[in-house]
């Protein structure tokens, strides 16, 4: 008899007790008044409730005698719950919601966002079990946001959707500002923390000297760091001529893309002095042996090997620039960060998700692409993967 999989049957439990003791939304007349929790059994009545249980019911006898085939069966149940939690919304909406209050809105409660946790968790459980490639994962999760854009025309009493569309221009460009910020500060601490790195390995004083500064600049608050810079700027803008005619003033992108760049340094200084430091003697030694120059051995020997490592520091760089990003929204730099701290000073939690949630996919996708290139390199984790 097959063992049972009992991250599946965790995963089953909390969801059913998610379901029936959480709320799923909460109902609201209008922006301004707080909502109202609704739980399942009020939206759908307590047979509608436990029938929609059936899936999860199904899921955790899939997984208590667990096969290749009943695998198979409760990743394709999984993706279908998965994909179908937008039509449930819709239909609560549609059952409570008066249509004489056109102002009426629906938050997403927290029965929703455990079932939404547990079934995406449940997914990658399977996904790993089956040994499913990175390929099929990308596919997954493109088939769950085809689900749930196809679900939008039925899902406009959402608070989420309709803060979303009171400021569809603004959020187009604050993603753009988001990304310019993102992209700026990584590129440029690849290019510094290269040169860095190289230096460190040369000098021994250097690298005492760096790490130290390094460390010292990783713990600052990232507030703290925003605000000293400020001054300082703000009297170069005042008394450089072109350093004013870049656009560097006290408030806005120049202060978060140096704070930013800050922050970065020290993980992509670590990780590539360490990789560049890490590659085997013996093999710069054959390449030295076979006729190599210095230059030759470094871009065809050192750095091809080194480069997983390296990418390692770009991913670990990228996903701690993203969500640091969102704090430069307090000294206009713009981002995502401007909706958060909107909806904060308005007590407006559906608008601090429209900030938050992109910026949550935005570190998933990225630390998910570069994994998956990292792993591709070497040929260690492509092994360890494949097997």
């Amino acid at each position: 008899m097959s063992t049972p999989n009992r991250v599946l049957l965790a995963l089953t439990l909390v969801a059913v007790a998610a379901w029936l003791l959480l709320p799923l939304a909460s109902l609201a007349p209008n922006r301004i008044v707080p909502g109202t929790p609704l739980h399942a059994h009020e939206a759908f009545g307590w047979a509608g409730a436990l029938a929609a249980l059936t899936g999860l019911f199904g899921l955790a006898a899939l997984a208590w005698r667990p096969s290749a085939r009943r695998l198979w069966l409760a990743l394709a149940l999984a993706m279908l719950l998965l994909m179908g939690l937008p039509a449930w919304l819709a239909l609560a909406a549609a059952l409570t919601i008066d249509p004489s209050q056109p102002q009426a809105r629906m938050g997403l409660g927290a029965a929703f966002w455990l079932l939404l946790f547990c079934l995406a968790l449940m997914v990658i459980e399977l996904r790993s079990r089956l040994a499913l490639g990175a390929v099929a994962g990308w596919l997954l999760g493109a088939l769950v946001l085809a689900a749930w854009w196809l679900a939008t025309p039925w899902l406009e009493p959402l608070a989420l959707w309709r803060e979303y569309q009171g400021r569809s221009d603004q959020f187009a460009g604050a993603v753009v500002d988001h990304l310019l910020l993102v992209g700026g500060a990584v590129g440029a601490s690849l290019v510094l923390g290269t040169g860095i790195a190289l230096a460190m390995r040369r000098h021994t004083g250097v690298e005492r000297i760096g790490f130290t500064v390094l460390n010292f600049l990783q713990t600052i608050p990232s507030l703290a760091l925003f605000g000293l810079l400020l001054a300082p700027l703000a009297w170069l803008s005042a008394n450089v001529g072109w350093v004013h005619a870049l656009g560097i003033r006290g408030i806005g992108w120049a202060p978060a893309f140096l704070a930013l760049l800050g922050y970065s340094l020290l993980p992509m200084v670590r990780n590539t002095f360490v990789a560049l430091s890490g590659v085997d003697p013996g093999v710069l030694e054959s390449a030295r042996g076979m006729g190599m120059s210095r230059g030759q051995v470094f871009w065809q020997v050192r750095l091809p090997l080194a480069l997983p490592v390296v990418l390692e520091g770009v991913r670990i760089t990228t996903v701690q620039a993203i969500g640091l990003t969102a704090v430069a929204a307090l000294i206009g730099a713009g981002g995502l960060g401007t909706f958060i701290f909107q909806g904060l000073g308005q007590a407006a939690m559906d608008l601090v998700l429209l900030g938050a949630l992109p910026i949550l996919a935005m570190a998933l996708a990225a630390d998910s692409l570069l994994g998956a290139l990292t792993r591709r390199l070497d040929p260690r984790l492509a092994s360890g993967a494949s097997a």
